[in-house]
């Protein structure tokens, strides 16, 4: 709805919550502070959103298997800021780890590989380099 300062508010109080009730690099804590990311992306405050979907990530990277899913949506998150904030060689450097994982994790026909060409080829679009991005498309 758009309501961010209410969206806010609600994911703080799940986070904390979550803070008290689960150990700290637990996946459920890390699901709250990608909620919060998002909220930041969607307001235009890059630099938390960044600092909570870093947050995320750095609870998957010690709650999780190298090669597990949510690792690369933790990247494409992270991705996505630097794509919003026009910081493309970042987004791709973001996007390129996911799609590793995610080439690794899952099947060639998994949707999750298609959302992650998609937005490669969104930032290349976005840099002007039209062709590169149709290849990704």
């Amino acid at each position: 709805m758009g309501d961010y300062s209410k969206a806010l508010e609600f994911y703080g109080k799940a986070l904390k919550i979550f803070e008290k009730a689960l150990p700290p690099n637990h996946p459920d804590l890390a699901t709250s502070y990608n909620n919060i990311g998002d909220v930041y992306n969607n307001m235009g405050d890059y630099s938390k959103a960044l600092e909570f979907h870093e947050k995320t990530h750095k609870i998957f990277e010690k709650a999780l298997p190298s090669n597990h899913p949510n690792l690369a949506i933790s990247y494409c998150n992270i991705g996505q800021v630097y794509n919003n904030m026009g910081d493309y060689s970042k987004a791709l450097e973001f996007y390129g780890k996911a799609l590793k994982i995610l080439e690794k994790a899952l099947p060639p026909n998994h949707p999750n590989l298609a959302i992650s060409y998609k937005n490669i080829g969104q930032v290349y679009h976005n840099m002007g380099d039209y062709s590169k991005a149709l290849e990704f498309y």
